[in-house]
């Protein structure tokens, strides 16, 4: 990565190419995903709960609660991948055995409720469906998602080739590295709300409310537990216990003497400012605005992200 992939990102930014060298590596890998879903040899069943999120959106923390809701706030790991398959990985050669397959199931046989979670980042098109599995998705703002990942994939990927001003380029664009559209996947995520067993969550809800939002978890999986596990399992999803037992969540290292980066960073809602300025973080609220309007998505932004004053939400542009 050091000796091919930051040179290389340097040149193509100097060159302006730096989007059609993304476009190429995201078309062959969404080709590759289609041709060979992880997923194509599972068939879900009632056992599964499928996690899907974008990259750097609470994937960690539903992860927990949902795990700590199917251990009855008991579950022990050294690593959550112990207990939660992440097929999508899979297709990444140097991370396969990175998580537990998905074909094994003593592990969540093994859980007092017989639930297991199910990480993927995939859009909803590539995720297997079954009425009796469930399916929770989270949706973060955008602006916030483009901070933490920027922080994270600038240490343990391809960032250090390039500039914040590229890396916002890309991420407003249908073929970001790590995961493609946002608009795209979190339209995809939203028009299966109506469904029985989709539940579609906000990571702002979720900062709100904690304690509301496992509680509506261990409903929509039909878990009667009592209020000490409830209380419990909370406890063990906050964001100081996290925190705190940080390395059960963190990704292998891909190259081992970069900087370590953090998997539970701050977990904060309205953070952008950190990396994006005022007019960036309008510009930002109003492509995607503008994006989910022409994907024909009814999606309610400012359910799901901090509009920036000075943006119109009615009109998704910039007033700035």
């Amino acid at each position: 990565m050091d000796g091919i992939m930051t040179p290389l990102g340097w040149t193509f930014e100097k060159l302006g190419r730096a989007d059609r060298m993304f476009k190429g590596f995201h078309q062959r890998n969404l080709r590759r995903l289609k041709k060979t879903n992880p997923f194509q040899n599972h068939t879900p069943g009632a056992q599964d709960v499928f996690i899907a999120t974008f990259a750097k959106s609470g994937m960690n923390w539903m992860m927990q609660i949902v795990t700590q809701l199917a251990w009855r706030g008991k579950a022990e790991f050294q690593h959550i991948h112990e207990l939660v398959p992440w097929p999508d990985c899979e297709a990444f050669g140097p991370m396969r055995g990175f998580a537990i397959p998905i074909g094994i199931d003593s592990v969540w046989k093994a859980s007092p409720e017989h639930k297991r979670a199910v990480k993927t980042h995939l859009n909803w098109d590539l995720i297997p469906f079954s009425e009796q599995a469930r399916y929770i998705m989270v949706i973060r703002d955008p602006k916030d998602v483009f901070v933490s990942g920027h922080r994270f994939f600038k240490e343990s990927f391809m960032g250090r080739g390039l500039s914040t001003e590229t890396w916002i380029q890309l991420f407003q664009s249908e073929h970001f590295p790590i995961g493609g559209s946002w608009a795209l996947n979190a339209a995809g995520y939203w028009a299966e709300r109506h469904r029985p067993n989709v539940l579609v969550l906000s990571f702002k809800s979720m900062k709100r409310d904690l304690e509301g939002t496992v509680r509506k978890v261990a409903k929509f999986l039909d878990l009667h537990l009592s209020e000490e596990t409830l209380s419990e399992v909370c406890a063990k999803s906050s964001f100081a216990y996290m925190k705190r037992v940080e390395s059960k969540f963190e990704m292998w290292d891909l190259i081992p003497w970069r900087k370590h980066t953090s998997m539970i960073r701050k977990g904060v809602q309205g953070g952008s400012s950190e990396i994006l300025s005022i007019q960036q973080q309008r510009e930002m609220d109003a492509f995607f605005m503008a994006e989910l309007k022409r994907l024909g998505s009814d999606l309610p932004y400012e359910e799901f992200a901090d509009i920036t004053p000075g943006v119109d939400s009615a009109l998704g542009v910039s007033a700035g």
